[in-house]
């Protein structure tokens, strides 16, 4: 097999298969969305249910039904089938990785991504929406991170590193609380939302909230367009082209940490006597539990 064999990927998985199957069963609308889906299922993979509505000239609620009419369960199950299609060894091959990978040769793939993550972030983050994401959370009363599944964590490590720098944050791990917090909030207040795709329901509805008590609202997304990014104040979008292996968002949350870091430098220099005081409090009261 030659080097160009090798780069070429083959996508008509039982996925695709199955909604070109379909097509004569569609509805018109549904139908457009599904030979959308048919002409780029991998790039699908990296979209937003809004860019896919958009291109197919539709509505987001079409293209759920869509995705129900061809048997799944809605936008995002479909994106997991696609990926499902998509993980076979000459998707990997293509990517660098396939099952006869060395461990060392695992590592410096997921480094270079990592890397390649942190770098396109940097060229793509408007400095415009930073500088104004840096001056809500600085003049801020009280700052709430929100988040869930994979980005959950990055909520609560950001909401723990502002407080250490004299910022009231918090990132309450169960999304109820999450949303009572948001409804809590008021003019003077932020509310920073972490998700991947945009389109996660629970984030939506806490931001919903933090919208309607006044706070600024502040998303971490991938995706230029989301449902997200339609009630938040400033999205700050910074994603990658996910591989197969990874089902969704490894390369991207690096890349939201990336911002977190930025955020929490920038906040930091702009008030450095309240910075100062509450990492000298937190060195001390660190001390006390170490050796």
């Amino acid at each position: 097999m030659s080097a160009t064999d090798q780069n070429i990927v083959t996508l008509e998985g039982p996925t695709v298969r199955g909604i070109r199957a379909a097509l004569p069963s569609l509805v018109p609308s549904e139908r457009r969305v599904a030979e959308l889906i048919l002409a780029g299922p991998k790039r699908l993979m990296y979209q937003s249910i809004s860019e896919v509505a958009a291109e197919a000239g539709s509505a987001a609620s079409t293209v759920v039904r869509a995705c129900r009419s061809l048997g799944f369960k809605g936008f995002q199950d479909l994106r997991l089938a696609l990926a499902q299609d998509v993980s076979t060894p000459i998707t990997r091959l293509n990517q660098g990785i396939d099952d006869t990978s060395t461990p060392g040769e695992v590592l410096e793939t997921v480094f270079h991504d990592g890397a390649e993550a942190l770098k396109e972030a940097a060229s793509t983050i408007d400095r415009g929406d930073f500088a104004r994401s840096v001056d809500a959370i600085s003049d801020a009363g009280k700052v709430l991170f929100v988040a869930v599944g994979t980005s959950a964590p990055l909520a609560q490590d950001a909401a723990y590193r502002f407080l250490t720098i004299g910022v009231e944050a918090e990132a309450p791990p169960d999304v109820h609380v999450q949303h009572v917090r948001a409804r809590l909030l008021g003019p003077g207040d932020a509310c920073i939302a972490i998700s991947h795709t945009g389109a996660t329901q629970e984030t939506l509805a806490v931001m919903r909230g933090a919208a309607a008590a006044g706070a600024q609202t502040i998303a971490i997304s991938s995706f230029a367009r989301s449902p997200l990014t339609d009630v938040v104040d400033i999205t700050l979008v910074a994603g990658s082209a996910e591989l197969s292996y990874r089902i969704e968002a490894m390369a991207s949350r690096i890349a939201h940490l990336g911002i977190l870091d930025a955020l929490f430098l920038a906040v930091a220099l702009r008030r450095p006597d309240r910075a100062g005081a509450a990492q000298a409090i937190t060195a001390e009261v660190l001390s006390e539990h170490r050796f």
